[in-house]
Parts: C-alpha cells; structure tokens; sequence
C-alpha cells in the first residue's frame, strides 16, 4: 500500500492541502498545474468573475475535454476493432483456401 502524503498545491495565489498516495504526486502536481492554466485563461479573459464562478468554468472546460476524448478514443478504438475483425475473416479465408489446395 502507497504511503500517502500531504503536499501544497498552488492554484491562482491560493494555497491548497491535499493528500494523494506518494506515487502519484507528479500526477497531482501536474493536475494542480493545468488547472492553475485554465483558471488563469478564464480570468485573463475578463468575462468571468470570482474565484468560484472561475472555478466552475475551469471544471466544465475541463470536462468537456475529457468528455470529447473519450468520445475520439471510442470511435478510434470502433475502428481499430473493426480493423482487426476484417484482418481476421481475411485471415480465416485464407488459410481455408490454403487448405483446400494443400487437398
């Protein structure tokens, strides 16, 4: 069992506690970090105002990035699968043939 940890992120000048097992602290780190990024484009931006309303819109862009690329990684995955089962059946046709010559 990972050791868990507690460590300071750092998200548009506020301090947060957080604890995460020792092994993923580079994950949480760069977690801290993008939406650090994404909270300071909505503020640069100027329509939103408030850390909390900044805050939710950094988590519905967020979402909605996750949402789209598990969408692409599903069509993907579709194609590679239907790939994979075509290979297949052209395998199979193949080696039936080849055994009805070795016949």
């Amino acid at each position: 069992m990972a050791k868990v940890v507690t460590m300071t992120v750092q998200i548009l000048g506020k301090d947060y506690q957080v604890s995460c097992a020792e092994d993923e602290v580079d994950d949480l780190t760069s977690s801290a970090r993008y939406l650090h990024r994404k909270m300071e484009e909505i503020k640069d931006g100027g329509r939103v105002v408030g850390l909390d309303r900044i805050a939710v819109m950094a988590a519905l862009n967020i979402s909605h990035e996750l949402l789209s690329s598990r969408n692409q990684a599903d069509t993907i995955e579709g194609d590679i699968s239907g790939r994979l089962n075509a290979l297949s059946h052209r395998l199979d046709l193949a080696l039936a043939e080849h055994k009805q010559l070795e016949l």
